[in-house]
């Protein structure tokens, strides 16, 4: 089993920045990557980016060059750095990882991103 709870979240202006976190517990060493999901509403869960075990990133096209995955491995913490936020990156943003063996999704309880002026 793995706990996931992210953090940092917030009301932000159109060309602010915001970190979110999140702080993974339990099975770790069951899972390979750590990825950012977010999902406005109407919408489609889509994923943001991806950090995997060796370091190696994905990011979805259209945040590339703004936003930023990186982890702390000593805190089984994983961060996603976003610069330059622009009203259509409100969303709820999930943290998300799988178990490599048995298949089993786990997800945060997500936190709330809302650019706006």
């Amino acid at each position: 089993q793995v706990h996931l709870v992210e953090s940092g979240g917030g009301l932000v202006q159109p060309g602010g920045s915001l970190r979110l976190s999140c702080a993974a517990s339990g099975s770790i060493f069951r899972t390979n990557f750590m990825g950012w999901y977010r999902q406005a509403p109407g919408k489609q869960r889509e994923l943001v980016a991806t950090i995997f075990s060796g370091g190696s990133t994905l990011y979805v096209d259209s945040v590339k060059g703004r936003f930023s995955i990186s982890s702390n491995d000593g805190e089984n913490t994983v961060y996603l750095q976003m610069n330059s936020l622009k009203p259509e990156d409100t969303s709820v943003y999930y943290c998300h990882t799988k178990d490599q063996w048995s298949g089993r999704d786990y997800w945060g309880q997500g936190t709330q991103v809302t650019v706006s002026s």
